[in-house]
């Protein structure tokens, strides 16, 4: 009764959902059934733009040349006529930089370089700045290591009125003492302050203990504290009649200007710029101080394998590692530049992957070969939280000592070749930049044609050429400086290896021990 009441109440549910219960029979039949194919699968449609097309390899970029003329009183020009945009660049710049300062007066190119917009012509140094602004000018002065420049960006239509501005800068600054002692003052004050940027002490300290205190290369440009008390405006005029000389000058000028426009305006405005006196003469940055100055020949220097400079508390250390670098003129500093590149010349490089992104020490690690007229140096550098200053070190190390024992991978030479290309191009890309660095060559005595000649040989590298130079990076000969907290970090680097360290302070100065009573 039971069974069957059940099996009626099955077929009523089944009646009621539309469907009938199954039988063996139906199952298995079904079962059996083969399943409908899949429907086949829809074409893909077609790019209506076509298909991809293969890039083609980048052609060489080669920069413009200017062309070489002869200036007023000595004086070379360099003309780069560029007629797409009403804008003219110049830079007059100058054979004597810092590492003419001479001895016991390091920054003087900087100040005397820093006097010369402080009033020139018939204006003050008020009348001189708003008679540029009233122009749209932009006009600066500086000194580097090797030379000095005046630079000039303005407007075509008021080019003529800018210039003469500028020839006044250069010809007949008026080194007045009222403005003297406020520009000395401000100077100074900024030596002071410059002790508490670790960045800033770390470079300068790496140059000096690489070249030496006080010689042309192993000071800073912008001078030293002690030094910069003592220099007067006697000694800056007596800098300027003996560095800003025509005959010493390249002026280099970029733009919307013709030939005969330009040699107009320099008869008009620096026909009567005059080279009297002796010149300042440059001093190789290898040789001592002493030598540099004329005086008997000092000790060769010896480079310490780790220098400390003591900022206490301080949350972050700055690391670096120098080295002898090369002259901007050596042929194997182009092929240098592709191994810097892969190594510390981009976000990508290894060091900045290494202490940045894999182990997020730093916010940014870099290196870079200097250029300079002489042998400079190779300094690779970071800033890194303080309690990762040794493991941070010896990453850096280890990736130099890579590089040194197996040069670029094949992908880091595709990449940075790209890249040399983009930056080449991007250094000649407008007026201002292709006369800024027309200006750099022409100061560092390279020739014109110096950039063409250069990315040719980095577009033609292999990697055996590379692997061959990548020893001009190795750490075993490197000095060590690190700016930063001494009581922290020193048990930190005791297990790297590098010996016992040297204090030195914020000016580049070894600290003497104290001697027991």
């Amino acid at each position: 009764m039971r069974a069957r009441h059940a099996g009626a109440m099955i077929a009523l549910v089944a009646a009621a959902l539309g469907c009938e219960p199954r039988t063996p029979a139906q199952s298995a039949a079904r079962a059996e059934a083969p399943r409908p194919s899949a429907p086949p699968a829809a074409a893909k449609p077609a790019d209506p733009l076509g298909p991809k097309p293969e890039l083609p390899k980048p052609q060489p970029f080669t920069p413009p040349a200017p062309v070489v003329l002869d200036g007023p009183n000595g004086a070379k020009v360099w003309l780069l006529e560029r007629h797409t945009l009403p804008i003219v660049s110049v830079a007059i710049g100058v054979a004597s930089g810092s590492a003419d300062d001479p001895k016991g007066a390091a920054g003087l190119a900087h100040i005397t370089a820093d006097m010369l917009d402080e009033g020139a012509g018939t204006r003050s140094a008020v009348e001189l700045s708003s008679a540029i602004n009233d122009l749209g000018a932009t006009l600066s002065v500086g000194a580097r290591a090797d030379g000095s420049v005046a630079t000039l960006s303005v407007l075509k239509k008021n080019f003529d009125k800018a210039f003469s501005l500028l020839a006044d800068v250069v010809a007949r600054p008026r080194f007045e003492a009222k403005e003297w002692k406020r520009v000395s003052e401000l100077w100074q004050n900024d030596l002071r302050k410059r002790g508490d940027d670790a960045t800033r002490v770390s470079g300068l300290v790496s140059m000096a203990a690489l070249h030496g205190p006080g010689t042309p290369y192993g000071h800073p440009v912008d001078g030293l504290l002690a030094d910069a008390k003592s220099i007067g405006l006697p000694a800056v005029k007596a800098f300027y009649k003996a560095a800003w000389r025509p005959d010493r000058a390249v002026i280099t000028v970029v733009g919307d200007i013709t030939r005969d426009e330009l040699q107009q305006a320099l008869s008009r405005d620096l026909g009567t710029w005059s080279a009297k006196g002796a010149t300042a003469s440059a001093a190789p940055a290898a040789k001592g101080a002493a030598e540099a100055q004329g005086a008997a020949a000092a000790p060769a220097w010896k480079p310490p394998r780790l220098v400390i400079v003591d900022r206490p508390g301080a949350p972050q250390s700055v690391i670096a590692a120098v080295r002898e670098g090369v002259a901007a003129g050596d042929p194997r500093r182009p092929l240098l530049q592709l191994i810097n590149s892969a190594l510390g010349g981009s976000f990508t490089s290894r060091l900045n992957q290494n202490l940045r992104e894999d182990h997020g020490w730093s916010y940014g690690a870099g290196s870079a070969f200097t250029e300079t007229r002489l042998p400079g140096a190779f300094v690779a550098r970071a800033s890194v939280v303080t309690e990762a200053t040794g493991p941070a070190l010896k990453e850096m190390l280890a990736e130099l000592a890579k590089m040194a024992d197996s040069g670029l991978t094949r992908d880091e030479l595709a990449k940075v070749q790209a890249q040399d290309r983009a930056e080449l191009v991007s250094a000649y890309e407008t007026v201002n930049r292709t006369a800024q660095r027309l200006g750099t060559l022409a100061r560092l005595k390279l020739p014109e044609t110096f950039d063409g000649d250069a990315s040719k040989a980095r577009q033609s590298a292999t990697l055996a050429s590379l692997a061959e130079l990548a020893r001009a990076v190795d750490p075993k000969t490197a000095t060590v400086v690190v700016v930063g907290p001494r009581q922290e970090i020193l048990p930190q680097l005791q297990g790297i290896g590098l010996g016992e360290p040297e204090a030195w302070d914020v000016e580049g100065q070894p600290i003497q021990p104290k001697k027991e009573p």
